[in-house]
């Protein structure tokens, strides 16, 4: 190269800024675009207990709770607890247990003697009157489902299987006998989800009728916390109401049993899925 020729003058400096500069386009395109996407809610699939587990003892569940609720040191409006009766009540003395504590819900059962009948949680926010309410919607789906049993009882498939046939009879036989309870504001309250503060649920504790409260601080949402409380009439174990009515293997179908989730009375009552209509448990319609 001739010595006067000026070198020529390097096109990299200027690429590489050009570069540059769309990589930050791109990234803060990208990061504009993440900030408008709606966060995602980070509980699906989680499930809070509260609660006696099947084949636990039910004093050291006690005690443990009363250790807990001692502690307690909740911030505003306090903390979710479950509350368990030492009997089963009636809706107005639900009412007189609680004095005054705000709830969300009760768990009851119609306690038939060697039945295994259906554990239902009835939304209710005061008290007694929601609970009478919610009763007879439960009354209500009870007497559907009495009928839905009568129906496949009487349906040839049950007709040609005496055992089958004695299933369906048992099934609307105890469910016309908890729709009558129900509709009649029964004693069958046995537990209640309340929120509190501290020192309210501590004097809670202490009031009249009440066997426990279990603060349970961890609830962030009710809709997926499963509620388990003892039953009165259980004192050392925690197990699911023996169901004489029926001898050998076969449950009835459609119970629900004390260590399992109670559903809701705007739900449908907990049921297998059952085959072709007269040959298996009826699907309860819900209730709302």
């Amino acid at each position: 190269m001739p010595a006067d020729v000026p070198p020529r003058p390097s096109r990299s400096t200027p690429l590489t800024w050009i570069a540059l500069g769309c990589a930050l386009v791109v990234l803060v395109v990208a990061v504009a675009q993440r900030r408008d996407e709606p966060a995602g809610d980070r509980t699906v699939g989680e499930v809070t207990r509260v609660g006696v587990a099947d084949g636990d003892a039910i004093p050291a569940y006690l005690r443990a709770a009363a250790d807990e609720l001692a502690r307690l040191d909740a911030p505003a409006p306090g903390s979710w607890a479950l509350v368990s009766f030492a009997a089963y009540l009636t809706p107005d003395r639900a009412a007189t247990a609680l004095g005054g504590t705000p709830v969300s819900a009760v768990v009851a059962r119609v306690p038939l003697p060697g039945r295994q009948t259906e554990i239902v949680r009835i939304a209710a926010m005061r008290v007694p009157d929601d609970v009478v309410a919610g009763m007879a919607e439960v009354a209500a789906r009870k007497d559907r489902e009495a009928a839905d049993y009568r129906a496949r009882a009487a349906a040839p498939a049950a007709t040609a299987d005496p055992e089958l046939r004695r299933v369906y009879d048992t099934g609307a036989s105890v469910s016309a006998r908890e729709a009558t309870a129900y509709r009649a504001g029964c004693a069958c309250v046995y537990a209640a989800v309340v929120r509190a503060t501290p020192d309210a649920l501590r004097a809670l504790a202490a009031r009249p009728g009440v066997r426990g409260v279990d603060p349970a601080p961890e609830v962030q949402r009710l809709d997926r916390t499963v509620f388990t409380p003892p039953l009165p009439e259980q004192r050392e174990v925690a197990r699911p109401p023996a169901d004489t009515g029926l001898a050998g293997p076969t449950p009835r179908p459609g119970m629900g049993d004390s260590s399992e989730a109670a559903p809701t009375v705007s739900g449908s009552s907990p049921s297998a899925p059952g085959p072709a209509t007269g040959a298996g448990p009826p699907n309860p319609a819900p209730t709302s």
